[in-house]
């Protein structure tokens, strides 16, 4: 496997004596075109890596605004094929910025592992977090996704013990995405008390970055976690913003991107002020 970008931008962010801002928006939402805007317009916002969600009609691990939001990117036409489409356009301007696809199996497996991951690599994503492929079940995949030279990015979650930490580290790179709480997302708050010493455990048994989402929707939670967490993920606060534009008969980018420069701002602050 290949994280030369995330990697890279780690490196940067020890450098820099900061945490990193992870955005995760959702392909075509709310339009196809309206979803590129935005895209291009997160790295100067904020964001240090994206997730782009591709867009799939069960998503399971999510609370009601990424279901929305996946709907909506149905409707939109954005499939797998069309979410890699838009990936090639955003990289046509950004050679720099990890971009992590993230989503569920089925329209993978229907892609085919090979084609999938040959396809990605060449429409320059950098990753993959699949929310339901499991270590046991993962081997097929991952051998595709290394012979492409893209990172598998696992979860770990509050259930997870140390011998389950052991499994979900195998054959891991880039980062390993912490989910901070046990639900589906944007439903449940992030603690900062519980999350340190998971971010701990997970960092010792990974020897790799962690980034903590599910549950971080304020600038004010942002920064606690940042505190103690190598990247903070936001998505189900953005795609809100998606679904009050739509409301409000509003672009959707203006928003978007507005939430995500409040929300880059504390993560960038938050070890500077915890040091004064």
């Amino acid at each position: 496997m290949s994280t030369a970008r995330i990697d890279a931008r780690f490196a940067a962010l020890k450098t820099e004596g900061r945490a990193g801002f992870v955005t995760y928006v959702m392909a075509g939402d709310p339009t196809r075109a309206e979803a590129l805007e935005i895209l291009r317009g997160l790295p100067a916002a904020g964001a240090d890596i994206i997730e782009l969600g591709f867009p799939f009609s069960d998503p399971m691990a999510e609370g009601p605004p990424i279901q929305r939001a996946a709907l909506r990117g149905l409707k939109a036409g954005l499939t797998l094929k069309g979410t890699l489409d838009l990936v090639r356009e955003f990289r046509t301007g950004d050679a720099d910025t990890p971009l992590i696809l993230m989503g569920y199996l089925n329209p993978i497996e229907t892609h085919g592992y090979d084609a999938f991951a040959r396809d990605a690599a060449e429409a320059g994503v950098d990753g993959v977090i699949v929310v339901d492929c499991p270590p046991e079940e993962a081997g097929p995949l991952t051998d595709a996704l290394d012979a492409s030279q893209l990172s598998l990015i696992r979860l770990a979650t509050p259930t997870s013990d140390d011998a389950r930490l052991k499994v979900i580290s195998e054959r891991t790179s880039g980062f390993v995405y912490y989910v901070s709480v046990a639900g589906v997302t944007g439903v449940k708050e992030a603690q900062a008390v519980s999350v340190a010493p998971a971010v701990e455990r997970v960092r010792l048994a990974s020897g790799l970055p962690v980034a903590v989402g599910f549950g971080v929707r304020t600038p004010e939670r942002a920064a606690e976690i940042a505190r103690v967490a190598d990247a903070v993920v936001v998505g189900s606060a953005l795609v809100d913003e998606v679904a009050a534009a739509l409301d409000a008969n509003e672009p959707a980018a203006p928003r978007v991107l507005a939430r995500v420069r409040s929300l880059a701002d504390a993560v960038r602050g938050a070890r500077t002020k915890e040091t004064v």
